[in-house]
């Protein structure tokens, strides 16, 4: 790799992340907007931009924001890993809360089940594939 592709590549990573803020508030903008509601997609964009802001502003002096979207190393590469295991977690026991809630309260618990469903049977068969791997 060159040394001048390098910053490009660097400046790039930095930018993904607020660059996926802003993709995902645009797409609920449109979505809210052809579901009849302007006013919700606006808002939500809106959120989605402040938090894109505040990931350049903070990202800019933060060594976690830079260890893990540059090219990691294999502290922040366990440390995001981690991350998105933790994330999982936390994904997987809200949608099971919500279907349980949603049963006690007389419905069907859809679309939760799916939800949980798949995480279920994603958790089975990466920790088949990772187990052939290692």
């Amino acid at each position: 790799m060159s040394k001048t592709a390098q910053p490009t590549s660097k400046k790039l990573a930095r930018r993904s992340v607020p660059a996926f803020f802003l993709g995902v508030g645009f797409v609920c903008l449109v979505a809210a907007t052809v579901g009849g509601r302007l006013g919700l997609g606006l808002v939500m964009f809106g959120i989605m931009a402040v938090c894109s802001l505040v990931v350049i502003l903070l990202g800019r002096r933060s060594e976690t924001y830079r260890g893990l979207t540059e090219e990691p190393d294999e502290r922040f590469a366990l440390i995001g890993q981690r991350a998105w295991a933790g994330t999982g977690v936390v994904l997987t026991v809200g949608n099971l809360c919500a279907f349980v809630g949603d049963l006690a309260s007389g419905r069907s618990g859809d679309p939760y089940y799916w939800l949980v469903g798949t995480a279920a049977v994603a958790y089975i068969a990466f920790a088949g594939v990772f187990r052939r791997l290692t």
